[in-house]
């Protein structure tokens, strides 16, 4: 029965061990599909910026405000 108990103990903390394996790898997983996000974010806003300047300086050329 001993025998029994400690491979169904030894099997538990395998799966457990599985589990918190396959648990960080996805929070890698999130982190990095988050931290692209932001990078990817922070492109587009300053391509905005960079439009929107553009866009602003071709007004002020346009009416001689420059």
């Amino acid at each position: 029965m001993a025998d029994n108990s400690e491979r169904m103990a030894y099997r538990a903390g395998e799966a457990k061990g599985q589990a918190q394996e396959k648990a960080g790898q996805m929070l890698d997983k999130a982190s990095n599909a988050a931290q692209s996000a932001k990078e990817s974010m922070q492109e587009t806003g300053q391509q905005m910026k960079a439009k929107a300047q553009g866009a602003a300086q071709a007004v002020k050329e346009a009416t001689g405000m420059k």
